[in-house]
């Protein structure tokens, strides 16, 4: 009983839930604040001290249920759960109250018992807690627009819920009760045979709640509408576990299954054109990400070693510098109130290490060299090249190229904070394209096309 309490998933789960009920006068700030570290911390150290294989089985209902499975797909994905559950712990500090990080690590937990799933039973539980929870952390910014974007979100978790149910259950009556048919496994060999549609129709509504998780085209709406209405530190949380447990479900139970490559090719390609007309900067890393998840598909839909090497690869790197880049317009809506691209820049003097670490993290995402995002695109593209996709290969490297573009506003606006509210007048924007790109650049400069100063504009104008 004891170890079943202590394996990761409900070690965060229950101890979140313990900490949320202990009473304030018995368990200080500073207290909770060094649980919140050692219980992620503790949990990694447990984990990392046991062998592949499966663990935690038991019999319900005529069914074997697995709660740990540890290979090594799940182990790379755990481990870098248990350091976004750490990070965010500690960014969410600043939090008054104590609801956001004790959240935040349920949600962890959830995330962790889903990558650990065996069978089909335990993933549908681990996803719906996920959901839930994952909700609460856009709830609790208690306002008019969060609470309509945390239904809408709510109501799309639910509908890949319902898909995955329905899709376990078609499922049970296409193999019957054969020995290990509620297994996580690869279901590519079910669709041989008439592919995906209504001939194979249990694993197509299981890849279409894998792939309404993973925000795919038309399925994609309720990340833009809900991670940029969360909070500071419930943006962070947001972007490291429900789309990355999801790019795990599809490599785990759709390697190699053709229809991802061009799902994920339009993946990369269509969130360029929304984010570069986008002025909310939360807004703009939403169809970021976006972007970084079509790479990932990209890399499951090949399915050779080297594809999905460089699928879960970069879903280890984009946990971090998207959430690096969440933390910092985490800090300048913490300090201003809003990251509205045109409002802000030339401030960078006021908060340098956000400066710093922003600059870091847009060129990780741009794939810049020695940079993360560079050696793991060049797996993907360099995959998709060796099974000689050229078309696709063009796409990756517009999206890169595009990426580069959108990630240029947050280096030079996202760090300038207004934390002093000044009131001084800067300098307008360029006349030559991509005006868009710098446009919140607050240095006075020449237009290119005429050669004429611009007149200047208050970068932050009075109310």
């Amino acid at each position: 009983m004891l170890e079943f309490l202590l394996s990761p998933p409900l070690l965060l789960m229950l101890g979140s839930v313990a900490l949320a009920a202990a009473p304030r006068s018995v368990l200080p700030r500073s207290v909770l604040r060094a649980l919140l570290l050692a219980l992620p911390a503790y949990s990694l150290w447990r984990f990392w001290g046991l062998d592949l294989g499966n663990y935690l089985q038991v019999d319900l209902f005529g069914q074997t249920l697995t709660l740990m499975r540890i290979d090594g797909l799940s182990r790379i994905f755990v481990v870098i759960f248990h350091l976004a559950a750490l990070i965010g712990s500690i960014y969410s500090f600043y939090v008054k109250d104590n609801f956001q990080p004790l959240v935040g690590l349920f949600y962890a937990g959830s995330a962790l018992g889903v990558v650990l799933a065996g069978d089909l039973w335990t993933l549908f539980l681990f996803w719906e807690v996920a959901a839930v929870s994952s909700a609460l952390l856009v709830w609790v910014r208690r306002d008019g627009r969060a609470l309509a974007a945390g239904l809408r979100y709510l109501g799309m978790q639910m509908v890949s819920g319902v898909l995955l149910l329905a899709g376990i259950v078609l499922l049970r009556h296409e193999l019957g009760a054969a020995p290990g048919w509620a297994e996580f496994r690869n279901f590519t060999g079910l669709l041989e045979d008439g592919g995906l549609g209504f001939s194979n129709l249990a694993p197509t509504l299981i890849l279409l709640a894998f792939g309404l998780k993973a925000a795919f085209p038309l399925l994609h709406s309720w990340l833009i509408d809900a991670y940029p209405e969360s909070t500071p530190a419930g943006a962070v949380f947001l972007s490291a576990f429900t789309t990355k447990f999801a790019i795990y479900a599809l490599a785990r139970a759709f390697p190699g299954q053709s229809e991802l490559i061009w799902i994920g090719g339009l993946m990369t390609a269509f969130p360029i054109f929304f984010a570069v007309i986008e002025n909310d900067l939360r807004r703009v890393l939403a169809y970021s990400m976006t972007n970084q998840l079509g790479f990932m598909v990209v890399g499951i839909g090949i399915g050779t070693e080297l594809a999905i090497n460089g699928a879960v690869a970069h879903a280890f790197a984009d946990i971090l510098f998207k959430g690096l880049l969440f933390m910092a317009m985490g800090a300048v809506l913490y300090r201003v109130g809003h990251v509205n691209g045109s409002d802000l820049g030339g401030l960078y003097k006021s908060m340098p290490i956000t400066t710093g670490l922003c600059i870091i993290g847009a060129a990780s995402i741009s794939a810049f060299p020695l940079f993360s995002a560079f050696a793991t695109k060049s797996l993907i593209m360099s995959a998709a090249a060796h099974e000689h996709y050229f078309w696709l290969w063009l796409v990756l490297l517009f999206a890169s190229a595009g990426v580069f573009s959108r990630s240029s506003p947050s280096s030079t606006t996202i760090p300038a904070s207004a934390a002093r509210r000044r009131r001084g007048r800067c300098s307008s924007r360029w006349s030559w394209p991509p005006r868009r790109a710098w446009r919140s650049v607050c240095f006075r400069l020449p237009s290119r096309s005429s050669g004429s100063r611009i007149p200047s504009t208050n970068c932050f104008p009075t109310k």
